[in-house]
């Protein structure tokens, strides 16, 4: 077994990495393949905003030259200074069903940890917010929504059997078309709007979408972003994030609670371009981005990515404003049968009951591992 410290500079290396998945996931008809452009971003240290804070490193399992497995682990340098740890965080973790291999890069990714005075390692964690978070636990038999994590279920046994044990889950909701929120929430958001001095603001284009970028890291910041392992997100990170939304984005289908004329909410939806990234093998250019145009405007299923009030608008029936514009952004198109809310943390207990309430049915599970490098985990 050879493990590689991937140079990021030699492009056989970055595309035996990039070419993995396809390899571990060609007879796994659910998995749809990372946009290219995206997953090769992540490993351009000149271009991905990432690296002008913190650092990762990406390894690859080879026997007799032959690629079998990958991991990526990283020093998120502004999470630690932020939550006062020291934590790693594994992310693209790769590998045929074969612990040897799981256990030579899962070695690799603490020796590296280590090295820089790291003492616990979480993972499956990604780069930014909008990365999804974990290992698939329940819902095999399901395609993920865009963006969302996949995984071959024996995954879980190979992490588990490196020490990793559950740090956390994620719950992710399938709404059909024909459900019917109580009309009591849309009567508590009207009144919660009106006695508030709040109102929604609906967006007709992506120029109008562009100009409220400047203004989402704040929203963003006040609403999520200490939430879990969330932090708060830059400058350069919101730009980033804003070009990877507007290029998918329905204008009709964001949402933002306003106060006169500061946002103070929002929620994110969008059409799921899944089948079509399947199609194109995640390839956008040169003409893989007229499949996925064509899939938006025809998909029948609809993500939510997101939503989010700041703190002192969620109380006071705050959170009503919330289910009803995901209400109506699931039904009032006419285009979306299917709908499903991603991965909603199990800590948010008041937000899961009442989604249930309404019958939602929460048919996914996401993982958060977490492993001691030194002692026991805590």
């Amino acid at each position: 077994m050879q493990i590689t410290k991937i140079d990021l500079n030699n492009k056989r290396q970055v595309q035996d990495f990039l070419d993995l998945p396809f390899h571990i996931y060609k007879d796994i008809p659910q998995w749809v393949p990372p946009l290219a452009g995206d997953a090769r971003l992540v490993l351009d240290q000149n271009r991905f905003p990432f690296y002008e804070h913190s650092e990762a490193a990406f390894f690859i399992a080879r026997q007799n030259g032959t690629p079998l497995g990958r991991i990526c682990v990283m020093d998120n340098r502004r999470y630690n200074d932020f939550r006062g740890e020291k934590t790693a965080f594994f992310y693209l973790f790769e590998t045929v069903d074969d612990e040897a291999v799981s256990t030579a890069l899962f070695a690799a990714a603490s020796q590296w940890s280590r090295a820089r005075g790291l003492n616990k390692i979480l993972g499956p964690h990604g780069f930014t917010p909008m990365d999804g978070n974990g290992l698939l636990a329940k819902g095999f038999e399901h395609r993920p929504a865009f963006g969302q994590p996949y995984n071959p279920e024996y995954y879980l046994q190979l992490v588990e059997r490196e020490g990793f044990s559950m740090n956390r889950e994620t719950y992710s909701g399938y709404i059909d078309s024909q459900i019917v929120f109580p009309e009591r929430i849309h009567e508590l958001s009207a009144r919660v709007q009106k006695r508030r001095g709040l109102h929604v603001a609906r967006y007709r284009t992506r120029k109008e979408l562009r100009a409220l970028l400047p203004h989402l890291k704040d929203l963003y910041n006040g609403s999520l972003g200490d939430a879990g392992t969330n932090v708060p997100v830059t400058d350069e990170e919101v730009e980033s994030l804003g070009e990877q939304l507007l290029w998918i984005a329905d204008p009709r289908l964001i949402k933002v609670v306003m106060k006169e004329d500061d946002p103070v909410g929002f929620v994110l939806s969008y059409p799921d371009i899944s089948a079509a990234i399947q199609k194109v093998r995640g390839k956008l250019l040169p003409f893989g981005w007229i499949t996925a145009l064509l899939e938006r405007k025809s998909t029948d299923w609809l993500n939510f990515n997101g939503a989010g009030l700041l703190e002192k608008y969620r109380g006071l029936g705050g959170t009503a404003i919330l289910f009803s514009e995901i209400y109506k952004s699931a039904t009032e198109s006419g285009q979306f049968k299917h709908a499903e809310i991603v991965q909603i943390r199990t800590e948010n207990e008041n937000m899961l009951r009442e989604m249930r309430n309404f019958g939602i049915d929460f048919y996914k599970t996401h993982r958060l591992y977490g492993k001691e490098l030194q002692g026991e985990f805590s």
